[in-house]
């Protein structure tokens, strides 16, 4: 064992973030469990949403889509931003709590 290695598992951790560029975890509390899980499984589907209407716009753009599957494509997507929104409404969340950090590729929304 070299003279600088990690003595302990905080420091063993603390050198994994700082190489892995981890500045923010998600904690689940006891007395919040909900609203954590709540802000969890927000984020990633407002992400996958997000997702999903860059591949529209790109099919979109290539002329893949009838005027009919634009529209159901437009009117499912808004749909589905206002159910993420409301149900994040209901645990307490605003959109910028949905904000999941993906570290070197940035912030989601």
């Amino acid at each position: 064992m070299t003279q600088n290695a990690p003595r302990d598992h905080a420091d063993v951790q603390q050198t994994l973030d700082r190489i892995a560029g981890v500045t923010d975890r998600i904690t689940i509390d006891p007395e919040t469990v909900e609203q954590d899980l709540a802000r969890l499984v927000l984020g990633l589907m407002a992400f996958l949403r997000q997702l999903m209407e860059l591949q529209a716009i790109r099919r979109m753009d290539a002329g893949t889509l009838t005027a009919a599957q634009e529209e159901k494509l437009g009117t499912t997507l808004m749909k589905a931003e206002a159910a993420i929104h409301d149900l994040a409404e209901k645990f307490g969340l605003t959109p910028d709590d949905l904000s999941l950090d993906l570290g070197p590729l940035g912030k989601t929304i």
